[in-house]
């Protein structure tokens, strides 16, 4: 092979870059992302003091510690290479986006109650090993708490049940 005037061979010029492969470098590139994303839209807020939070102080925080452990797990994904392995679920892919689509939906038109029902069940229903009873079981259990947490211990005004 000639060779090029930086010492190169041509073959190695030319050759792609090679982004890497492993799930902890795109997890952490992910969080890196959400992270930035969290602090760029509550840059106008105000930000006020640990003893009087602003409107961005959770935000601008949150997103800096995500960044924080989105780097961490980038450079941990470029010396550990752990392969990503297995195919995208297209199951998944439209299922999940109409799970969430019929929580909001619900929340709207049916309450509390039904959407979280749907959005369990619609979840559950995107992965491969779904059996009615036990995906039932969940959602009436998950559902119960958020009832418990969201509706009664944190006061949101939203109706179990629509006409109820």
């Amino acid at each position: 092979m000639p060779a090029t005037s930086a010492g190169m061979t041509k073959s190695e010029f030319n050759s792609p870059v090679k982004l890497p492969d492993s799930k902890d470098f795109w997890s952490g590139v992910m969080l890196i992302a959400i992270g930035a994303a969290a602090v760029f839209i509550a840059r106008d807020y105000p930000f006020g003091n640990a003893l009087r939070m602003g409107a961005g102080f959770f935000p601008v925080v949150l997103g800096f510690v995500l960044v924080l452990f989105g780097l961490y797990f980038a450079v941990r994904g470029l010396r550990d290479s752990v392969k990503i392995e297995g195919n995208w679920s297209l199951r998944a892919l439209v299922v999940l986006p109409l799970a969430f689509v019929a929580f909001g939906v619900l929340m709207e038109h049916a309450g509390f109650v039904p959407a979280m029902l749907a959005l369990t069940i619609g979840s559950a229903a995107a992965g491969t090993e779904f059996r009615i009873g036990e995906v039932l079981a969940l959602s009436v259990v998950l559902t119960t708490l958020c009832v418990a947490l969201f509706i009664w211990a944190l006061g949101l005004p939203y109706p179990l049940i629509v006409g109820m």
